[in-house]
């Protein structure tokens, strides 16, 4: 995965990260708050404006979309098709004969783009945000069914570290497409410059040494009781025998073989198995870890934004606040020591940026000793599609990545038609917004069909309005924050102190929120100002005005599941909601209705003042795995209350019912049935609340709309995006979107986004220097030719290896002039590197876009 900052709902990730998966998860980031107060009212219902009637109906007619560009609203697209493919070689070719419009996916495969290239009815765009893994199951180490396990113990993932050859798989699978790769935080982000010279000693400690890692390997064997017989290693007698799942659709496969040859060869018998997505998933995603079902998995996952901040990343990865209600996760068993720094970071407790940097500098280490994935390389990748075709892709996620990607998909010079877009995968995983499919490529589709508060720009990873119109950040004094869009506020006070009416936790036995009470304080306080059109402009797919009503259900939603007391309790989601109450969570208020203005308090912040105001904070129904109404959410309450279906995976097992899912399978007629009662009951969730944002009225339009809706179009997924979910086909692997005539916004309010500014540097100096004698490089800094400003450069950095390869020095360059900086050297500084071949390496860290850039220069010590 951008980073979290959240609740239970927000924690089911990713990186931030932001996290889905090329080959696993993505961790999609997502946000949780809360919020109340004396003036929020009933303002709500028919009193908020718009209609309320049934939208669909059979006698539907057909569409005459408006061509006209400057009144088009919605999508560009009149229609998008989804379908799978998971040959990138085989897209390419569709892609030539029009058969498709864009390859939905970060390929890493050198012959391929050579193809893309060749061809001028092609194109494409490249992104940095993918990247690959090898995991493994923690559990053990023997499991239920008395297979052993050796990666139960942490030294033996750990020593995994040094057995396989990054640069190999870089150099010689990726083609070069690719950096190699140690720690959970993408080489080209802005965290990797800031730690590189501690990156960069742990790449050197844990680089390729295959003595060391079976001499390592060896030890820990013998002493959890394993012998090497024959030059087999064997367990009470029996061959050991691991289980690498190895996903098919891409490079995964020659990896996972790579590895598994290694392996082989060291003594353990490794069966490969070979899988897709969708058949991969059940078994290490779904499945309970100790059920012995696998041992190892190639995963992959993308950061869909740019993640300004991926100090997050150590909790998602590493523990099992990363992924609650998952078995996986709740296996992972990290020290104590690990797991509070983690979580430290994940909530910003630190006061300084070099504070930040000693936390970081800590945990580094302490995860490659955990280990429960080694990382193995950050892709660069592409994303081929037809030459005509315009859409937005993010630098981090590409074009499935992007928020932006629905909204901006057009043919140059063309208004509406239909593009046909395919991926690898789709719809291998259940639909719910609580804890649903995680997978990239079904979170591309549902961000198609959604809007948000905020979305990040895709070239710097900062937050810009969407409904809201404008934000106000209020930070402690001293705290290390910036800004750099003027649609939010930056303020600094002493003392935060929090309302004593807001909302600062929820009694699930009465339905009510507690209020915050006297004397509570903050670290940061953030005010959204939604737009004043909000009701009346904003619609559900299903023809519903957005209401009060889908905010209050967002807040209530981060604590219920949580709550004993609460009939869909979930002990899977206790911990993460106790770490974001503990660590974040100070208070929630709405402070008006109409127009809706929401507070929220927390001891968390960004380092960024645009990131501080999220979609989550703000209140906006964007749950972790995707948007809903309080009224879809309403049916997913009851069936679950009712033990029919369970949000998470966890659960749906331990209950041993379906996994909810809005779109497809058994669970839609139990929704379709507990609408029915919905309906006769005229159910109002969480009454004692609710009914203070909600009218009796509202409830029995909004059940109407969406029993209308669900007949139309057969599933209950309902959002309120430039597109709107036509038809899906979970069998078949196809889904249809169409242009949302109802959206507020014209077509054109996100088409200004052109190439993104990137960096090109060159390093100029002489070859050879003499020990004891001064030296300076001179750094030229680019974009297309043109010097680059310096006012939109952060920093230029140097990094001075020696001729033995180590780090000797971390400097900053000095700004001469627009495009030109200067690294002078002393005489001093020269002799010490000693005699032979040595190196410096640059990082020019732009301001207008967050993907630094790097380069290098060799040089011989004489």
């Amino acid at each position: 995965m951008s980073k979290k900052i959240f609740a239970v709902l927000a924690l089911l990730l990713i990186a931030s990260m932001l996290l889905v998966a090329c080959g696993g998860g993505e961790q999609e980031v997502a946000t949780g708050d809360n919020t109340a107060g004396d003036n929020t009212g009933n303002n709500t219902g028919d009193d908020t404006g718009g209609e309320t009637g049934p939208m669909w109906s059979s006698d539907r007619p057909a569409r005459e979309f408006n061509t006209d560009a400057a009144t088009r609203k919605g999508s560009w697209a009149d229609y998008v098709v989804l379908i799978e493919e998971p040959s990138a070689e085989a897209a390419v070719t569709r892609l030539a004969v029009g058969d498709i419009d864009v390859y939905a996916y970060t390929v890493s495969d050198l012959g391929v783009l050579a193809t893309v290239e060749e061809n001028p009815d092609l194109t494409y765009s490249q992104s940095v945000g993918s990247y690959n893994e090898l995991l493994f199951n923690p559990s053990g180490p023997i499991f239920n069914n008395g297979a052993f396990n050796p990666f139960a113990d942490k030294r033996m993932r750990e020593a995994m570290n040094m057995f396989v050859d990054r640069e190999y798989i870089v150099d010689e699978i990726l083609g070069g497409l690719g950096y190699v790769k140690f720690l959970p935080i993408v080489s080209v982000f802005p965290d990797y410059a800031r730690i590189a010279d501690v990156a960069k000693g742990i790449e050197a400690t844990y680089a390729y040494n295959p003595e060391k890692a079976e001499a390592d390997m060896t030890a820990v064997l013998e002493e959890l009781g394993a012998a090497k017989v024959d030059g087999q290693w064997t367990y009470e007698g029996e061959q050991i025998t691991l289980i690498m799942i190895i996903r098919t659709e891409d490079e995964r496969m020659e990896y996972g073989d790579y590895i598994s040859n290694l392996l082989d060869d060291f003594g353990f018998y490794v069966d490969r198995q070979y899988k897709t997505s969708a058949e991969a998933s059940p078994i290490w995603l779904q499945s309970d870890p100790m059920d012995g079902l696998w041992h190892m998995y190639t995963g992959g996952w993308i950061t869909t934004a740019i993640s300004r901040d991926s100090a997050g990343n150590f909790e998602d990865f590493y523990t099992p606040l990363g992924w609650p209600g998952n078995l996986l996760w709740e296996a992972m068993d990290p020290s104590q020591e690990f797991f509070d720094l983690a979580d430290a970071l994940y909530n910003n407790q630190f006061t300084s940026m070099e504070q930040r940097a000693e936390m970081l500098a800590e945990i580094a280490p302490m995860a490659m000793q955990e280990s429960a994935r080694i990382w193995l390389y950050d892709a660069t990748s592409f994303t081929p599609r037809r030459a005509d075709v315009e859409v937005t892709a993010d630098l981090a996620g590409a074009v499935a990545g992007t928020t932006l990607w629905a909204y901006t998909i057009k043919r140059a010079g063309e208004v509406g038609g239909t593009f046909t877009v395919a991926m690898p995968s789709m719809l291998d995983n259940p639909w719910n917004g609580i804890a649903g499919s995680n997978w990239i490529y079904d979170m591309a589709i549902i961000r198609g069909i959604s809007d948000w508060a905020v979305i990040p720009d895709p070239y710097t990873g900062l937050n810009l309005p969407q409904r809201l119109a404008s934000a106000e950040v209020t930070i402690e004094t001293g705290l290390p924050v910036g800004v750099t869009y003027d649609w939010v506020t930056l303020d600094f006070a002493d003392t935060i102190e929090v309302p004593a009416d807001a909302w600062g936790d929820w009694d699930a036995a009465t339905q009510t929120f507690i209020p915050v009470g006297e004397g509570v304080t903050a670290k940061s306080k953030v005010v959204c100002y939604y737009e004043d059109n909000l009701y009346t402009n904003s619609y559900w797919h299903d023809g519903s005005p957005f209401s009060a009503g889908d905010v209050v259900m967002y807040m209530i939603m981060n604590f219920d599941l949580a709550k004993e007391d609460s009939a869909i309790f979930d002990d899977g989601q206790v911990a993460s909601f106790e770490s974001w109450l503990a660590g974040d969570f100070r208070g929630w208020k709405i402070a008006s209705v109409d127009p809706l203005v929401v507070e929220y308090y927390s001891d968390n912040f960004q380092l960024d003042a645009e990131n501080n105001v999220t979609n989550g904070r703000c209140g906006w129904p964007e749950y972790a795995q995707g948007q809903s109404a309080w009224h879809t959410m309403a049916l997913g309450i009851m069936a679950e209350a009712n033990q029919q279906l369970a949000f998470t995976t966890a659960k749906s097992q331990e209950l041993g019912v379906e996994w909810t899912n809005y779109i497809g399978g058994p669970s839609l007629d139990i929704l379709y049935n507990t609408l029915l009662d919905a309906i006769d009951t005229n159910y109002m969730p969480y009454e004692p609340t609710f009914s203070q944002f909600v009218t009796p009225e509202e409830v029995a339009a909004r059940y109407d709309n969406l029993g209308q809706f669900y007949t139309y179009f057969g599933h209950f997924w309902v959002g309120n995006g430039p597109l709107f979910m036509q038809a899906v086909y979970t069998t078949e692997k196809t889904v249809t979107l169409e242009n949302f005539e109802m959206f507020p916004d014209l077509a054109t309010k996100w088409s200004g986004f052109s190439a993104p500014k990137l960096a090109e540097v060159e390093i100029d100096g002489p070859s050879l220097l003499t020990a004891g004698e001064d030296v300076a490089f001179d750094v030229y800094v680019t974009y297309e030719g043109d010097d680059y400003p310096l006012s939109e450069i952060d920093n230029v950095k140097y990094l001075l290896f020696d001729a033995t390869g180590a780090l000797v020095e971390v400097g900053a360059a000095e700004a001469v002039s627009d495009g030109l900086f200067t690294i002078a050297l002393t005489g001093d500084q020269i002799a010490a590197l000693g005699s032979g071949a040595s190196h410096i390496e640059v990082i020019v860290v732009p301001i207008v876009v967050s993907i630094p850039t790097l380069e290098s220069f060799e040089f011989v010590v004489e």
